[in-house]
């Protein structure tokens, strides 16, 4: 009798990384929709440049290491690092901006160390710093809500801003984050009563904080399809929740914020959910990313509190990258079979 030559039953989800990767960048869809709608379309603006640049930098690595160039611009990460880098960046920097953050996040940041899988760095991040760093002028240029400017620039304004020669300052306002981190003198509440961003019963400033729901809601499907798990976003937020209410003295600080500040202004949501879940920059078992997320959570607030940066998520994940190894060493999983879990160092030794 001939016996059927089949092998065991697996179980097969369907995805591959071109899925991962472009349903991660759709997920993003709601918040940037929000930040359109509150700041105008120099977003996707942004987001097409850093496309655009991301996939020419990509094509011409692959062609210079005599890759497949369709194969490796098919699997959607360089879009994906492209449409994080464009969301980040002010809405009416010059177009040279997001050319040179992209050609940072995808040349130095992922190719320089072998492509996607080997980067230890995140390269949105990375390409984000590069750009605080060098053009820190052009990178805080934030335009006001459009409450606050009377309408968003159109069309026509918008290429003239990124394009031409038409003068960014007079739609530029002080973020959220800069207002309290800058105020010397006076206390929260007043704060909010005096500063135009804070009004119309906002706590985190006008068009940011739908902008950081739009990215918890995108967050949150990610979660419902499993493209990530709840620990470090979790870890992240509960462990900036708690700093801001330790240091929170119902009103009367001068720098740190209230907790709903520092949850729904500036990249946090997008922080949480996009940029720490990276799973070749991050940590990988489940104990490492809430180390790894609440490491990020204390730095973002650490570096907002008391630090140069109003915003800290680049510079915070930036960080954690660095201990990332270091974190998975010691929080490995226990194997099937063994009694305690065991060091990766220990592996390295059998």
């Amino acid at each position: 009798m001939s016996l059927m030559r089949i092998t065991s039953p697996h179980a097969h989800s369907g995805q591959s990384t071109t899925k991962v990767m472009a349903t991660v960048a759709a997920a993003t869809i709601p918040g940037v929709l929000a930040l359109v709608v509150y700041f105008g379309p120099g977003v996707l603006f942004n987001i097409a440049l850093c496309i655009a640049t991301a996939w020419l930098t990509e094509a011409a690595v692959m062609r210079l290491r005599n890759r497949p160039v369709g194969f490796y611009l098919k699997d959607n990460s360089a879009l994906l690092t492209a449409v994080l880098l464009g969301i980040a960046l002010p809405p009416y920097c010059p177009w040279w901006v997001p050319v040179i953050g992209s050609l940072s996040a995808i040349l130095l940041a992922k190719q320089l160390y072998g492509g996607m899988g080997y980067n230890p760095f995140n390269p949105a991040m990375v390409g984000y710093v590069v750009l605080l760093i060098s053009f820190p002028v052009e990178m805080t240029r934030w335009v006001g809500a459009s409450e606050l400017i009377q309408g968003t620039p159109d069309l026509g304004e918008t290429f003239a801003l990124i394009f031409g020669n038409m003068n960014v300052d007079g739609f530029t306002r002080a973020t959220p984050l800069e207002i309290v981190r800058h105020n010397e003198s006076t206390i929260l509440a007043q704060l909010y009563e005096m500063e135009p961003t804070f009004s119309k019963g906002s706590v985190a400033g006008l068009g940011w904080e739908m902008a950081n729901f739009g990215f918890l809601l995108g967050g949150l499907f990610l979660l419902f399809r499993r493209l990530i798990t709840w620990h470090a976003p979790v870890a992240m937020l509960v462990t900036l929740s708690a700093l801001s209410i330790v240091f929170y003295d119902g009103g009367s600080s001068l720098s740190e914020g209230s907790p709903m500040l520092h949850l729904f202004s500036g990249a946090t949501m997008l922080g949480a959910f996009f940029i720490i879940t990276d799973p070749v920059s991050g940590c990988t078992s489940n104990k490492g990313r809430l180390i790894f997320g609440a490491g990020v959570g204390i730095l973002v607030f650490v570096i907002r509190a008391w630090g140069a940066y109003p915003d800290a998520v680049a510079f915070a994940v930036l960080l954690m990258n660095f201990a990332a190894p270091f974190i998975d060493n010691y929080t490995l999983p226990r194997t099937y079979g063994h009694k305690a879990a065991r060091k990766a160092t220990d592996l390295e030794e059998q």
